[in-house]
């Protein structure tokens, strides 16, 4: 029994969720409430993964996509694959650096 518990426990540690990228976090932005900001550089053309779901022709935020800021000079861009959006920079950022999108009016 006690061994059964040992394996579970040990492959819970393996199963991580994560729901933003490792060289992310969320804390308080100066453009407005929180934004994602890089924790160690991340290269030009790095894709960080789902930003947005298209599902019954609404689209959802993932927790990426739900804390990301408007900037006229944005760092990054959401590229369509199918239903899902993904977040991709367009220029190296360096730590401490938010990370940003150009919003529109429209729907993408």
């Amino acid at each position: 029994m006690a061994v059964n518990l040992l394996k579970r426990l040990l492959l819970i540690n393996k199963m991580k969720y994560n729901p933003l990228p490792i060289q992310c976090t969320v804390r308080p932005s100066w453009i407005e409430g929180l934004g994602v900001f890089a924790t160690k550089e991340i290269r030009k053309d790095t894709n960080l993964g789902i930003s947005h779901i298209e599902f019954e022709e609404e689209l959802h935020r993932t927790p990426l996509g739900g804390f990301l800021n408007h900037s006229e000079k944005p760092n990054c861009v959401r590229i369509k694959d199918g239903n899902k959006w993904f977040l991709k920079t367009t220029e190296d950022i360096m730590p401490n650096q938010e990370l940003t999108l150009t919003y529109v009016l429209y729907k993408p």
